[in-house]
């Protein structure tokens, strides 16, 4: 049977690379996996987060024109223990939440932040361990 197996990566093209990246490994705490230039001449770096196997590919491919990135078109969306202490760790860096945080009863909750070049970010908290059992 001919069907697809698993996603391995999703593309952001960028206008400046190396901001971009800074921003994903520093801010947000992703690796570089790998970084090269293909053979029709863009620039890719490939991260990973913790625990994940997808890859995030940032592409910079100038012979493309300009990268416009429209308001609310896609996102990516990560995990983190806390809201709040991603929050103070966005406030180290002098950045804060665009958008939230949003919190549930059930402890878990969302909020989003901006990537350099406007693509959105979403942060998610999953419900807490101790509220679910508390439910049951």
């Amino acid at each position: 049977m001919s069907i697809v197996k698993k996603l391995l990566h999703t593309r952001y093209r960028l206008n400046d690379l190396e901001r971009s990246v800074e921003f994903y490994k520093e801010i947000l705490g992703l690796r570089e996996v790998r970084r090269h230039k293909s053979p029709r001449g863009s620039e890719l770096v490939f991260l990973k987060a913790p625990e994940s196997e997808e890859l995030i590919e940032l592409c910079h491919f100038p012979s493309s024109g300009p990268v416009q990135v429209q308001p609310d078109l896609t996102h990516l969306a990560f995990e983190v223990d806390s809201l709040e202490e991603f929050g103070r760790h966005l406030a180290r860096h002098g950045l804060r939440y665009t958008d939230g945080p949003h919190l549930k009863d059930d402890g878990s909750g969302f909020a989003f932040i901006d990537a350099p070049e406007g693509y959105e970010i979403e942060i998610m908290q999953k419900p807490t361990q101790f509220l679910i059992a508390q439910q049951l």
